[in-house]
């Protein structure tokens, strides 16, 4: 099979490193790419927001397969435009259409969704210029912190958590009335703070079938013990220790099963991802978003605990065959690393030369944010190399990455030393 990757980051540089290990794979391409795909794939010069430009390369190069690795290209419907051309039809898109993808591209439509099928998650309501004086109106109902979140995608920085009612109503105004987020706050939805401990929960679908793939829990602060301002992911580990036995039943029972369910019953085909971010509140699960891909960076620490072919799998989904395919996972424990620019997430500076030693066998080195330059790898992101290490535990793995960290060096590096900080030592079995 020849398949096309479309994204440039650690996720992307993850997938391409797992899909090139199949036997079925022939050929693999990646668009745009960064300084580390190039070692098993082939960049290409794509824009992923050009379908017409992607569609006509894809016929050119005979691509069997394209995988999409973000989530803008889903919610502007790159599936479906796949499926509007004759010449395109027949190729697998790993990647929900666009109605699919609404369960991330709009706040509003998961929260409605989760409400009609019985989803545990938060209370919430959603406000826009016509109703704004009833959004202030709702925040006097609920206890403090107010959750505010924009409708539409806003690079993950959509979501803001206040804990000063007078804050949060100033909030409210900026983004729907001063547009904060643009066109993605024109609606907001404000929702109860949940209080508990996170995780993430990935599952695979053909439309019919559906797979859960391990559990992984990512660190968003750029400070230590959870603290600053919110990234793209400074870390993650898989599996999730205190995601037992019994509460991914629950998960299953009254998240994942009702969701897939959910979608077939409102005909809305789906093929591809769902990332579940959850919560587990006095040990019930329940539901904070959803996203139609891969999360960054727990996609780092959960596709190398897959064992299976990753390709024969996504190929099964494409076929609607994800029914015959048993997936194996790797009982040991992965812990991701990331390596970020000095200044993130706000200002920083690119083109800082990367040196040490990316190669070593003690952990797998994902390039997020790199570019080749002149023969040189430097920073090209603020997100710039994510370290992942297998151990028998959390702690065994997270000593390996940052045993490697070490090695690698490049002008004002940062990264958070307490990966896995509120978690207690590892005893449960692999999820």
């Amino acid at each position: 099979m020849k398949v096309l990757i479309l994204g440039s980051g650690g996720r992307e540089h993850v997938l391409a490193w797992k899909v090139a290990q199949s036997p079925l794979l022939t050929e693999l391409f990646i668009a745009p790419g960064n300084g580390g795909t190039e070692k098993v794939a082939t960049n290409v010069s794509l824009n992923i927001s050009d379908f017409a430009s992607i569609g006509s390369w894809v016929v050119d190069h005979a691509i069997d397969m394209v995988i999409v690795g973000p989530e803008n290209p889903l919610v502007d419907g790159i599936h479906d435009y796949f499926l509007s051309k004759e010449e395109l039809q027949d190729i697998h898109v790993i990647g929900p259409q666009k109605e699919g993808a609404r369960l991330e591209g709009s706040k509003e439509f998961s929260k409605e969704f989760m409400m009609r099928h019985g989803i545990p998650t938060a209370k919430y309501e959603s406000f826009s210029i016509d109703n704004l004086s009833e959004g202030a109106d709702f925040l006097k109902t609920l206890e403090p912190p107010y959750v505010l979140k924009a409708d539409g995608l806003a690079a993950g920085k959509g979501v803001v958590i206040l804990n000063d009612l007078g804050s949060a109503t100033a909030e409210l105004h900026s983004m729907i009335q001063d547009s904060k987020f643009g066109d993605a706050s024109a609606t907001v939805v404000i929702e109860e703070f949940l209080d508990g401990i996170e995780l993430s929960v990935f599952a695979l679908s053909d439309g019919n079938t559906f797979i859960t793939l391990p559990t992984a829990k990512d660190y968003k602060r750029i400070g230590e013990g959870d603290t600053g301002l919110n990234t793209g992911g400074m870390g993650a580990v898989s599996p999730v220790p205190f995601a037992d036995a019994d509460f991914m039943d629950k998960v299953q029972e009254q998240v994942v099963k009702p969701t897939f369910a959910g979608l077939k019953e409102e005909g809305i085909p789906f093929q591809g991802v769902v990332f579940f971010g959850l919560i587990m509140v006095n040990g019930e699960p329940k539901v904070i978003e959803y996203n139609v891909r891969f999360g960054d960076p727990e996609a780092e620490a959960v596709i190398p605990r897959i064992k299976s072919d990753l390709l024969e799998i996504f190929k099964a989904m494409g076929e609607q065959t994800l029914h015959t395919i048993e997936v194996e996972i790797e009982t040991a424990s992965t812990a991701t690393v990331i390596m970020v620019a000095g200044g993130y997430p706000e200002a920083y500076e690119k083109g800082k030369a990367i040196t040490g030693d990316l190669e070593t066998t003690d952990s797998l080195t994902f390039h997020a944010g790199t570019k080749k330059s002149e023969g040189e790898l430097v920073t090209n992101g603020g997100r710039v190399l994510a370290i992942t290490s297998f151990g028998d535990t959390m702690e065994q793995a997270l000593e390996k990455s940052y045993k490697t960290i070490e090695g690698i060096s490049f002008e004002k590096s940062n990264y958070r030393t307490d990966i896995g900080f509120d978690l207690k030592p590892s005893s449960a079995s692999a999820s």
